[in-house]
Parts: structure tokens; sequence; C-alpha cells
């Protein structure tokens, strides 16, 4: 986009004009009407601001930002909702429907603002008709641009040209009083006040005793508060009063004033004092009761209410009316806001250069240390390259070696590296003189002309003049800057750590870190990541602010070498990105004029687009993730072409790398963690369930908690000898690695022990000793065993020792459903248990059904689905085979209650199939 601001000019003549449709009101007008009223033109036009965007989705909102910058610097806020309205239908219908590049221009005038919108395609008219015209529903997607202009301007008309159209309305000021007016100079956008995408005004009302009363949508998004929460409670539990010693004005005073603005905190429902700027107005209704309206928004975003200073008129420049001298920083520099730094940057340089009649002008401030200065201001100059560049003082290559005196250069072919920053830039002669603030360097301000020989001693002593009048304020302006910038920073790293300690995910983690820092902090960011000691340097991500740009990154990237994984903290700079990205440009370049790239090759495939390289072209700079005294990686930070870093952003990306190689090597721990203890957990449950002639057999296993394979529950079912095979499901007291310790005994001593011949109730009593044998470690343990026989005639006997468990049901063909066992004392409680075993014949069609209590004491509310229900349910699985039944009684169970399960759950069934019938 190229935009282009110049207050007071006329606009040239019109456009060669073909068909123009005539001048809209309401609706299209037929061909009878009268000719088109073309005053808007005709009038003295006061500002006009031009910009063309390109055939892109996004250019459509760079459009609605550039024209509501543009009515607001020109101080029209009452129409800036319908131009913006109109603007971003017209706009959208040329770079999207049309396909072609849109031409903005804004003409200010004395009756109002005209706005035109051209695009390249004047094949797509709109017919003259005497009829109305149809311009469709007003819920279509697209084609309501026209429609709009007819329901919003005051004037509107379409004019075509063989190679253009122009789509043109023109919107009139509402009628004010004479002197509510207010308005400021038209500023490119990058010096506009920096704001949210969506500026919230909270309006709070107090009443006379300083309760809140009122509350709107803005103060809850804001705050987090509902209006219930807050109103009837005074303001001052939410207010976070600054107190400044010697001042009485606190909150109730502040609120009793007629008209009262400053800044001051709200304590948001999440904790965290959020600074505001804040603007009351004492009114009082109908009946007297007097109450305050408090507008509030963010403190960065003050000049929303902030009143402006008052610009002094064109004659008070010499006293004022009391004979008093008027403040010779006002004589140089007028009245820019006090906290607006870039702004009085960039005001000091333009009059730097046109009060010694320069071709160029620059200014530099120091760094805290004073060992650098820093481009913060230039005109004349490419000061898109030259921003935030760096040069050291006293010392090193590229030195500004004439910083703390005032020093002349006639001629700089003769001293190229006197003035680092000019290199290049063709101008010749140069005078610098230095801002000092009581003795201490705080930046250097220069004006350079192309011809040698201009400047001599006595335009030194006038700049230096002029550089002293300017030192205090832009010291004080840089001072209120690094405030607001560690405050945002502050805020900044509380939400990174707050999102980042959110997520345990590696990938997740990743993905964070470069979306914090692009495009906040650079405008695109690579991670590397170091899997050990012995690994090299992986790319594990990449993120561009455009995304179309991300391949061409990813690319260029992987076909160079990683930076080396050094451990000393800071930032420092990687060439080979730019470097890369220089030589992928002139290959290029080369293809394009089809001279090939013999002389230039660094791959064999071909290279990233120009826009790649362009978007890499800037400084780059490689930040060590350390964590546990280890480098896990490495975060990379870029600019485009020929653009540098600040310091106090390369500090906060410092900052942010520290928080987030903890968190990410937090995620590589809990990833190693959480994988060896599934392995661990899966190495507690059977490799496998055995086929058993004449018997179906299924289980389903359900283990509670975010990413627990086994818990306290636990199956088996394995081979005892021939024909003869053992079956468990038990529930160990407890969860976490002392009950997984005992679940893995039990169930590989249950192998054993029925290995070695002995029956169930011996078994479980062996069991037992063993688990009181863990002292402390030990846990109680309710388990059903059981041994299986298949039989010749389709039966299966069974014998089992219910210890302390569920019992086990049984259903008959004929759907009733009984106990299979009775209950008998639980282990790992009591040295001598006497348990006995109970015989079982399961007939042809029979089923057993053994579960866990997580089963039965599924819950809803006081309701529990107990054993009766599980009964219940089973009397409907008559017929089903066992892994039905199982799926079945699964169902159930996760429909009896909404909430996921809160215990592990084991469901082992064991049916005997129908013989076949003759």
């Amino acid at each position: 986009m190229t935009t282009g601001v110049i207050p007071g000019e006329q606009p040239p003549e019109p456009r060669p004009q073909g068909a123009r449709l005539p001048e809209q009101r309401g609706e299209p007008c037929g061909p009878e009407d009268p000719p088109v009223d073309n005053r808007t033109r005709s009038s003295v036009i006061t500002a006009r601001a031009a910009a063309s965007f390109e055939p892109l989705g996004r250019s459509v909102a760079t459009a609605r930002s550039f024209v509501r910058d543009t009515l607001q610097g020109w101080g029209f806020g009452d129409i800036v909702d319908d131009a913006v309205v109109l603007t971003s239908e017209l706009v959208t219908n040329a770079v999207v429907h049309a396909g072609t590049a849109a031409d903005v221009l804004c003409l200010r005038s004395d009756e109002g603002v005209r706005i035109e919108v051209c695009d390249r395609y004047p094949e797509r008219e709109i017919p003259l008709q005497g009829a109305a015209v149809d311009m469709g529903s007003p819920d279509r997607e697209g084609g309501r641009g026209l429609q709009l202009c007819a329901a919003l301007a005051g004037r509107w008309g379409v004019e075509y040209t063989p190679t253009r159209k122009m789509v043109w309305f023109q919107l009139d000021l509402p009628a004010r009083p004479v002197g509510t007016r207010a308005a400021g100079p038209a500023l490119p956008a990058e010096l506009l006040p920096l704001a949210d995408g969506r500026v919230r005004v909270a309006v709070v009302q107090i009443d006379r005793g300083g309760t809140i009363t009122a509350w709107n949508e803005d103060a809850e998004e804001l705050f987090g508060y509902a209006p219930e929460l807050v109103v009837g409670k005074p303001l001052t539990d939410l207010a976070a009063w600054p107190h400044t010693p010697g001042t009485g004005t606190g909150i109730a005073e502040a609120l009793r004033l007629s008209r009262w603005e400053g800044s001051y905190g709200i304590r948001g429902a999440h904790g965290r004092v959020i600074p505001v700027y804040a603007s009351h107005l004492r009114v009082r209704d109908t009946g007297g009761e007097p109450s305050t309206v408090c507008l509030l928004v963010r403190d960065h975003e003050r000049a929303v209410l902030q009143t402006p200073l008052r610009v002094p008129a064109s004659g008070d420049t010499g006293a004022g009316a009391d004979g008093s001298a008027t403040d010779p920083f006002e004589v140089f520099i007028g009245s820019p806001a006090p906290d607006d730094l870039d702004g009085l940057l960039q005001r000091t340089v333009e009059r730097a250069r046109d009060m010694l009649d320069g071709d160029a002008a620059f200014l530099l401030l120091a760094t805290d240390d004073e060992t650098e200065l820093e481009v913060r201001a230039s005109t004349g100059l490419p000061s898109a390259r030259q921003r935030f560049a760096r040069v050291p003082v006293e010392a090193g290559p590229g030195r500004y070696g004439s910083a703390r005196m005032p020093a002349v250069h006639d001629d700089l072919s003769a001293t190229p590296a006197a003035v680092p920053l000019l290199g290049g830039t063709g101008m010749r002669s140069v005078v610098t003189v230095p801002l000092k603030v009581e003795g201490r360097l705080t930046g250097s301000l220069g004006v350079a002309a192309e011809a040698p020989g201009r400047y001599s001693n006595e335009e030194a002593l006038r700049l230096q003049f002029a550089a002293d009048r300017i030192a205090l304020a832009v010291e004080s302006a840089r001072l209120g800057e690094l405030e607001r910038l560690r405050r945002g920073s502050l805020s900044f790293l509380v939400e990174a750590s707050d999102l980042l300690a959110g997520t345990l995910d590696r990938d997740q983690t990743l993905a964070l870190m470069a979306q914090m820092t692009v495009p906040t902090l650079a405008t695109w960011c690579a991670v590397y990541t170091i899997a050990d000691q012995a690994s090299e340097p992986y790319l594990s991500y990449v993120l561009h602010e455009d995304e179309e740009l991300i391949d061409g990154i990813k690319s260029l990237l992987s076909k160079i070498a990683p930076p080396d994984p050094v451990p000393t903290p800071g930032a420092r700079v990687w060439s080979a990105p730019g470097e890369a990205a220089h030589q992928a440009a002139l290959r290029s370049s080369m293809r394009s004029l089809s001279l090939g790239d013999s002389h230039h090759r660094i791959g064999s495939t071909i290279g990233p687009t120009l826009a790649t390289a362009a978007a890499v072209g800037g400084e780059t700079v490689v930040l060590p993730l350390v964590a546990r005294n280890r480098v896990i990686g490495m975060l990379t930070l870029g600019k485009p072409t020929d653009d540098h870093f600040r310091q106090e952003i390369l500090e906060l990306a410092e900052d942010l790398s520290r928080r987030a190689a903890l968190a990410l090597d937090n995620a590589r721990l809990y990833s190693e963690r959480t994988a060896i203890s599934q392995s661990l957990q899966r190495s507690l449950l059977p490799p496998g369930l055995p086929q058993i002639d004449g018997v179906e057999v299924d289980v389903i296993y359900r283990a509670a908690g975010e990413g627990n394979e086994v818990g306290g529950d636990f199956y088996d079912l394995f081979p005892i000898r021939d024909g003869a095979y053992g079956f468990a499901i038990g529930d160990v007291c407890g969860t976490g690695p002392e009950a997984a310790a005992v679940t893995g005994l039990a169930r590989h001593a249950l192998r054993l022990l029925a290995r070695e011949g002995y029956g169930g109730p011996a078994v479980l009593e062996r069991l037992n000793s063993a688990i009181l044998d863990e002292g402390a470690r030990s846990r109680f343990l309710t388990l059903l065993y059981g041994e299986l026989w298949p039989q010749e005639d389709g039966s299966a006997h069974l014998k089992v020792v219910c210890a302390g468990h569920p019992l086990p049901l049984r259903l008959r063909q004929d759907g009733s459903v009984e106990p299979a066992a009775e209950p008998q004392p639980l282990l790992g409680v009591m040295e001598d248990l006497e348990l006995y075993e109970q015989s079982v014949v399961l007939e042809p069609g029979d089923v057993l059904l053994c579960v866990t209590d997580g089963v039965t004491e599924r819950r809803e509310g006081t309701r529990m689905l107990g054993d009766d229900g599980l009964a219940d349910v089973l009397t409907t699985c008559t017929g089903l085979t066992a892994g039905a039944v199982a799926a079945r009684i699964m169902r159930a169970v996760e429909r009896f209650a909404s909430d996921a399960p809160s215990d592990d759950m084991a469901i082992l069934a064991m049916r005997v199939p129908e013989l076949p019938r003759d």
C-alpha cells in the first residue's frame, strides 16, 4: 500500500470521464434527471489523502483502517463509521470481486468529505434505466456497495474511463455548535496511537454515594465482571488509585469533581490490576440527583479519551498576553502531546531540516548505557531501512565518532565513516549536534545536504540551540515510552507465562512460542529443537505474519546450516538467512533475465521467491533456549529487508525465551514420563486372552484419569494346565505407583501359584501374606479368582473364591440372574484367612459376568447403579455373545450418568455357547 497525505493542497483536475451515472440520493435516477451536482469537486479542498491497495483479501481491512485513521485525524469522528462501511464494500468489490487493485482518495472540504474508490475493471458497469434498480437482497454476500451508498451517503455516483471505474460518495458533516470541533494534524499510519483491534470503552455510572449503578458490556469485557457482580458496590472496591505523596486527591474526591481526567487501575476478575485511562463527567438527572459518568479505556489507548492540548495560535509565537516570553521549545517544535515520542521526534527532524534548508535530517537516541545510538526518526532518508539501526558511540566498526560534540563535515566522500547512517544515501555535507540533559548524552541530531560544503560553525550553533531546547522534552518522552514499554512487557510476559503454563503438549508449546512472538516481537520466527547433546538442531516450527510465506521460509531455512547452539544468554545476530535470501533473490532475477545461475549455486532446486527473500532479508537474531543448564533449542526472530530490532524488543524476547525454554523442557519431560508410565502400565495387563474351546470370553477395561492406561483395577485369564484355565478380576485400594505395585504383585503371583498346583483358597491366602509383607506399602485388595474347566458335554465347571469383591452374576437361558458366589473377606487386612471355594456349572447358553466396583458404584447425583441395576441390565442380554454382553453393560454404565467415570472399570464376561441343534 502506498499513501500520501497533503494538507491544504488543491486536488488535480478530474480524471477524463467516460459514461457517468447521475448523482445518486436514496435511489438511482433515470436519464431524465437533472445533471450531476459537482459542487464537491468545485469546493475548496483543504486536505487530501490517497492510498493504493493490492488485490488481496487483507487489503479490505487495511483500507478500512486508512479511512478511519484519516477521518479521525481530520477530526471527523461523527462520520467515520458510515465512511468505513461504504469504503469496505467498495474496496471489496474491487480487490475481491473485480480482482484488481483499488485506489482510495479522501478529500476534505468545507461541505464534508468525499471518498473515491477506483478499480481497473470498467466492464463491470451499471445499466442506466428509468425504473428503480433492484440492488438485490441485503443478505446477499456481494453487490451491496451501491445500495449502501444510496442509503448512507448524501451524494454518490459512478464514473467510467476506458481503463478504470470510479465510485464516489460524499458524507456531509452534521451540524454542531460553534466551538465544539477539535481536529488534529493528518498523520501517517505509523505515527498514529496504538490500540487493540477493537477499542472497548467501559461506561460506568456512579451515584452520589460512590456506588456503581450502571456497567455496560465493554466494562464486562475489559474487567471480567458481569453487571450483577458489581452493581451496588462502591467503585473504591475495584479501583487501584495511585496515591501520590503530597496529593490529597483520591478516587472519592475525583468522582465529586465536575470533570476529571487521568490514569488509575481497575482490579479485574482475574485479580490483576488493569491500567486504565478515565474521563469523569459529573451530571444530574431531571430530579436533580447528581451522579458521575466514567468512561474508561485501556491505558495504552488513552488517545481515545485524552483531551488534546491547545495548539497556540500563529500570533502567539512572540510573547504571551502578560508580556512573558513564549516557551522556546514551542517556538521551535510547536505543541505535540508530551507522551507522543515518535510524533515529537518526527516533527523535530522536519523542523531541523527546514531550519537549515537541508535535504535530510535524522535523530538518534542513546541507549541506557550511552554506548550506542539508535535511529528513531529521519526525513529525506530511507527510514524503513534505518529505523532502529544502532551504531556505537566510542569504538568499534561503524562508530559514531562525533556524537558528544557538535561537528561539521564538508564532504562525506572524503570521510565516509564519520556518519555511518548516511552511507550510500548520496549526502555529502552534514552537521551533527548532541542532545544532552544535565551533561549526559541522550541523543544526536543531524542535518545533511547533497551538496558539499553547505554548513559552517554558524549552522552548527543554530542547530545546537534548537537541540538544547528539545533535549529535556525528548528525554522526558523517551522515559515515558520506556515506562509504557516496561508495563506492556510485564503484561505480555504474564500472559505468555499463563499460556505456556497451561499446556504440557510439546507441539502446542512450540506453536504458542511462535504465535506469541509473531507479529508482536518479530515479522517471522523459527524454533529449532535439540533432542539431546549428541543431536543436531532440528527445525521444528516456522511462522510468518503472512501465512503464504511460511513454506518459502521453511524451504530457505532447510537449505542452510542451523545456528550453533551457544548457551551464552542474549540475542546474537545470525547473518546466514539474509545472505541466503540475497542469493535466492539474485538467482531469481537472473532466471527472469534468462542469464542462468551457473556462478551462484546453492541448491539444485528453484529457490524461494523474491517475496520470501524480502521477508527474511532484514535483521535476524538467535536466542538460546536454555533449561536446566542445557541448550534444548534456539528461538530465531527475523525482520523483513533492511529492518532492525529495537533493544527493548530483544530484551523482552530474551525474557520470553527463558520462560518458553522451561515450558518446552517441561513438555518434553512430561511426554517422556507419560510414555514411561504408559509402558509400565501396559506391562500390568495381560498380553492377550487365550482362546478357550467351548467358552466365549471378552473383556472391557477403562482406566480413569487422563493419560492412564491402567489403574487400580486389573484382570487376567491364563492357562494353568491342560484343559484348565485360571481367571481373576480385582481392585486395589488407592491409585498411583503404590497401587500399581500391588496390581503387578497380585497378577504375577496368581499365575505363579496357580501353575504350582495350588487351589483357589491357597492361592489367595498366599497372596494375602505377600501383600501384608509389603508393610506400609501394602494396599487392600478385593479379588475374584476362579478356575475353569470346559466339559465335553458343552458345559463348563468353575470353582470361584470371592474375597471382598462384587459378586459374579450368572445369567441363565431363561433370563434369570443370580449371584454365582458368596462374599468372603478381602485381602491385605488380616493375616489368618479361612477362604473356601464354590463350584458353579455353566450350562450351554449361560453367561458369567464379573465386574469391578467402578461399574456398580456408577453415580448420577444421589442415584447409584448398584448390584440390582446391574442385574436388571444383564437380564436383557439373553442370547448375546460374550462380547455383546460386555458391550451392552458398558453402554448402560456410561449412559447412567452424564459425567465422565471417576473410577476404573473392568468387565469380564464368559459364556458357554449353545449346543448346535440337530
